[in-house]
């Protein structure tokens, strides 16, 4: 987590250190993204980032972090909106706000998925711990438990199928955030057809 020296700058630099982390981290995984890079990007002296973090594993997680808190704050407010509502309307709906709402970037998103991508052991520590992942399997047993999803249906596996094509989607999709949602809907429903009773 950042230092105090971190929190005690001034708004528009600490601002330029959170997009040039989010630049690097939503176009490469952990492993490949560069400190040297983001350092650069953020226009400060390599020394001061180390006043304001321990390393990169540390801005990786402070990142992390906040995109987790901002999730979990969508989620309980469309679970709140609106109770019945089914894990995979949940899953769209909050990916399609956290993709609209000016007040959380999409890079945020990026970052979460390349996760998928990256095998270090700092990612995967990240990976069993990420909430938004445990929220999807939490829905999805709510479901299985109210009878709307099959039985025998492994929901972390559902769960993963929806995270990959999530991945290969945004990559491919580029920054077309409607032809993302669209097709991240048509496949939400196939695999929901699928597991549904």
């Amino acid at each position: 987590m950042p230092k105090s020296t971190f929190h005690s700058l001034c708004g528009e630099k600490k601002q330029r250190l959170i997009d040039a982390a989010l630049e690097e981290f939503s176009r490469r995984t952990f492993s490949q993204a560069s400190l040297n890079q983001i350092i650069k990007q953020a226009d400060i002296p390599k020394g001061s980032f180390y006043q304001y973090f321990e390393n990169k594993e540390d801005l990786y997680l402070y990142l992390a972090e906040a995109a987790s808190g901002e999730s979990k704050r969508l989620l309980a407010g469309i679970e709140m909106s609106n109770p019945g509502t089914d894990a995979f309307e949940a899953i769209l709906r909050t990916t399609e706000q956290s993709f609209r709402q000016t007040n959380i970037d999409p890079r945020y998103t990026a970052m979460a998925l390349l996760t998928m991508l990256d095998d270090s052991d700092f990612i995967r520590g990240i990976r069993e711990r990420r909430a938004s992942e445990r929220n999807t399997i939490r829905l999805l047993e709510q479901d299985k438990a109210r009878g709307l999803i099959k039985p025998e249906v492994d929901c972390e596996l559902v769960a993963n199928l929806i995270s990959a094509f999530s991945l290969r989607e945004l990559i491919r999709s580029g920054k077309d955030t409607e032809a993302y949602l669209k097709n991240l809907r048509a496949a939400v429903k196939l695999i929901q057809e699928g597991v549904s009773l």
